[in-house]
């Protein structure tokens, strides 16, 4: 009989790439992880991991069972969500995970209503992730919703086995000091061609994230190479930066929104955005207090979309 515990360690194993990171998910020592799965391959009678130097890899055997664990996951998450569903009491912790820029917007606005309107029987525990490692946390069960977004120009594949609510479309735009001679009056009503920066210093995104990608996809499209002054982890550094010197960057309009007052934004073309949306698990958004989170974060797309902030859309 396999033991439920021991494969979802296994499972958090295939997410996490190493002994270390498992360990730590889980709040367990590497030793006790490594015990662990000695005993799961006791009970299947077959390898499920291996040693590459000194990491754990997963055989052939190990990728099959994670396969079948996380549709047992993804069953039971369901019928925990609709068991809980059949009650009429909404509470509960829901536990949140989205970017920096949509905490700050999106989520912030949430909490507020949450407080005015069902406190305190409804809390919000929140951590700020990038999507990929978002969509980690909720695979591992360690979130119940993830505020994520995909580029067009980058699209980030998204499994099949979560659900997907659509929020906003966030278009990228450029950011030039005030007083750039872009930004001047004859030319702000003209998107800016991005073929014709291919001379300009550019601030970028750091080089491991979705947003690079983008800065990178669409200055290739473009036809040149970024001539890259500074790497910035936060948007909020990357327009300081901007507005302190002659270089230029492209950025999501949401992440503008609490920038500083001497940075001009300029629709660009050709035009790109990114989409921004919530992951669940499957059937966790019938959780009561899940559910009015994803209702109380489609009304903040919405107050987003709908007031002063031009650009926002509706997403697809």
């Amino acid at each position: 009989m396999l033991e439920l515990r021991r494969l979802r360690l296994l499972n958090v194993l295939a997410t996490e790439g190493t002994v270390t990171a498992a360990a730590e998910a889980v709040h367990i020592s590497g030793p006790a992880v490594s015990q662990q799965l000695a005993q799961l391959e006791r009970e299947t009678g077959v390898q499920l991991v291996e040693r590459v130097g000194r990491r754990l890899r997963l055989t052939e055997a190990g990728l099959l069972l994670v396969a079948h664990t996380r549709i047992v996951l993804d069953q039971l998450a369901a019928a925990e969500a609709d068991l809980v569903a059949l009650g009429t009491e909404i509470a509960g912790t829901v536990r949140v995970a989205a970017f920096s820029s949509a905490m700050g917007t999106l989520v912030a606005e949430t909490w507020q209503q949450l407080r005015a309107e069902h406190a305190p029987r409804i809390r919000l525990q929140l951590t700020t992730l990038e999507p990929e490692q978002g969509l980690d946390a909720l695979m591992r069960g360690d979130a119940d919703i993830v505020i994520a977004y995909s580029y067009e120009l980058a699209p980030g594949p998204i499994p099949t086995s979560v659900e997907r609510q659509a929020l906003l479309a966030d278009p990228v735009v450029l950011a030039v000091a005030a007083g750039d001679p872009l930004n001047a009056p004859r030319n702000r009503s003209l998107p800016v061609p991005l073929a014709e920066l291919a001379d300009r210093d550019w601030l970028v995104p750091d080089a491991m994230s979705a947003c690079y990608r983008m800065v990178e996809h669409a200055c290739r499209a473009a036809g040149f190479v970024p001539r890259t002054v500074a790497k910035c982890a936060e948007f909020s550094a990357m327009l300081a930066l901007v507005a302190a010197g002659e270089a230029v960057a492209l950025v999501p309009h949401l992440a503008t929104l609490h920038g500083p007052e001497n940075v001009a934004l300029l629709p660009i073309t050709p035009v790109t955005a990114r989409h921004i949306f919530t992951l669940t698990r499957p059937g966790g958004a019938r959780h009561p207090a899940v559910r009015v989170v994803l209702e109380h974060l489609a009304e903040a797309a919405g107050h987003l979309t709908d007031h002063g902030n031009p650009g926002l859309s509706a997403s697809r």
